[in-house]
């Protein structure tokens, strides 16, 4: 086996990706997370003894540094997009990456990856992008050669934006088009976040820069919405909603639960920017293409296949004619 690497949210859904890719490699993977219990579905992927889950918490920064103890490289994959009780942004996005920045930096780790997003913007109106682009700051200046990847949404058959709207078309008869279905994504599938990865942790990639990744296709949100439609056999009409009522109705469900509300105030505001990988991005070439990733895979490819559990008839109905 190689050297090892610890993954902080290994147990999560990139996490859970980056970890089966570098323990393909041969890499011997430290899966930190709050609740390391949660994380047996991880050791599979690898060899006996190859994967194992530690405890940590990036609001403890000493648990941090002991889930980076001996490691070679350290990715950073924690991220949450609506704050819960004490997992606020400012924790995960900011004080948590910085801790574990400096961790890195003190126990002599040679590659730090932090998993950002694109949006990133420390002006932004959405705290989500605010703390990102701080966190990403946090990180450079305890790490000056950490690398930093921003995706745009990422898909695949645990993501929260695929299933979620699929799940919204087989209970209720209409979708929220926010802001006319406008904004455009860029979605880029969690296989090829996850050979991004692990290609940084094993030299690709250039010292101290900011990457933006995205998949091949540039969609609006309505067409990512039509496709979702399609594909789960849905046939929910839309109810346009103007940026201020989808605030507006995001404003009255704040009292739930994050995973039963819609969207939240933060959300919408992300609407209001398109999410993909930027001109000046392209023309530095800080993509995905420099970090080894020549063929990422459309959501045409993918999403289909795990979608099929909403249809009307349930999954596999296919097979019975």
């Amino acid at each position: 086996m190689g050297g090892l690497v610890t993954i902080f949210g290994g147990p999560g859904f990139v996490g859970r990706y980056a970890t089966r890719e570098l323990a393909s490699r041969g890499w011997r993977v430290r899966a930190a997370s709050r609740r390391p219990d949660l994380a047996g579905h991880l050791q599979p992927m690898g060899a006996v003894g190859q994967v194992h889950g530690v405890q940590a918490n990036l609001r403890y920064p000493k648990s941090v540094a002991r889930a980076v103890e001996g490691a070679d490289a350290v990715v950073n994959a924690v991220g949450v997009l609506a704050p819960a009780g004490r997992q606020s942004f400012e924790a995960l996005h900011i004080d948590g990456p910085r801790a574990v920045a400096k961790a890195a930096r003190e126990a002599g780790v040679g590659r730090l990856v932090h998993v950002s997003a694109i949006g990133a913007d420390a002006k932004s109106s959405a705290n989500y992008a605010r703390t990102k682009a701080k966190g990403e700051e946090a990180v450079l200046e305890e790490f000056p050669s950490a690398i930093i990847l921003r995706p745009s949404i990422v898909f695949g058959p645990e993501d929260e934006f695929f299933n979620r709207f699929a799940g919204m078309a087989q209970v209720s008869p209409l979708l929220p088009l926010i802001g006319g279905g406008r904004t455009r994504f860029q979605p880029v599938y969690v296989g090829d976040l996850a050979l991004a990865i692990a290609n940084v942790v094993e030299g690709a990639g250039e010292s101290g820069q900011i990457y933006e990744l995205g998949g091949p296709a540039s969609l609006s949100f309505k067409q990512l919405l039509d496709r979702t439609k399609e594909w789960s056999g849905r046939k929910a009409g839309y109810i346009g909603l103007p940026f201020w009522l989808a605030k507006l109705q995001a404003l009255l469900t704040w009292p739930f639960p994050n995973s039963v509300r819609p969207i939240t105030v933060d959300q919408v505001r992300m609407l209001q920017q398109d999410n993909v990988v930027s001109d000046q991005a392209k023309s530095e070439g800080r993509t995905l293409e420099a970090l080894g990733v020549t063929a990422p895979h459309t959501i045409a490819s993918i999403v289909p296949a795990y979608l099929e559990r909403f249809k009307p008839r349930g999954q596999f109905a296919h097979y019975r004619g």
